[in-house]
């Protein structure tokens, strides 16, 4: 089922998800609900916050774009990125790599934005499956910048906190347009 995706200014978004202790069918229905959600919105990720629930849960398919990554490995083996989605994962933790790049990403909590937002360049994940499995992927390129965007999300951090805090002046109005118009549009204002 298609759910509604949180805006900009909503609450939630700045909540920091409860651990998935347990994965139940609610959980998994909760995910299949956000896979369908992320690509009727033609997304690459969503987390739980997206769509109202603060808890540590994210989905990630960047399966479109072959090319998106230079590498990827799961559990220190190459293996093939359509092997690994769509990645569907809870409770994550982040090592990131040392080399950054700055490269334009946008959010569906922020649907009018894009920006040119500076991250690690390569990430390896430890991440929980949703049968239980915990597994180790290792990336760059896209599937790196979409798992550091979304587990971001989990932990109540948007995309704009990543901009400079000279980036972030020269926004300031814009962001208050947008969360008004957001706030309008859903009613919450």
């Amino acid at each position: 089922m298609v759910k509604e995706i949180v805006l900009w200014g909503d609450p939630v978004l700045r909540e920091k998800g409860k651990l998935v202790t347990e994965v139940t069918d609610k959980i998994r229905t909760l995910a299949d609900d956000m896979l369908e959600t992320m690509r009727e919105a033609q997304g690459v990720g969503l987390a739980a916050q997206q769509v109202g629930e603060a808890l540590q849960l994210a989905v990630i398919d960047v399966s479109h774009d072959e090319e998106c990554v230079s590498y990827v490995r799961l559990n220190g083996e190459p293996c093939e990125l359509e092997d690994i989605m769509p990645l569907v994962f809870v409770n994550p933790k982040l090592e990131m790599g040392s080399s950054k790049e700055v490269d334009s990403e946008g959010c569906l909590s922020f649907p009018e934005l894009r920006i040119d937002v500076r991250r690690p360049l390569d990430v390896t994940a430890h991440l929980q499956l949703l049968d239980g499995e915990k597994v180790v992927i290792e990336a760059d390129g896209l599937l790196a910048r979409a798992i550091q965007h979304e587990v971001d999300h989990l932990f109540g951090i948007l995309f704009i906190d990543r901009l400079s805090t000279a980036r972030k002046m020269s926004m300031r109005r814009r962001l208050k347009d947008l969360k008004r118009m957001y706030a309008e549009e859903a009613g919450w204002e």
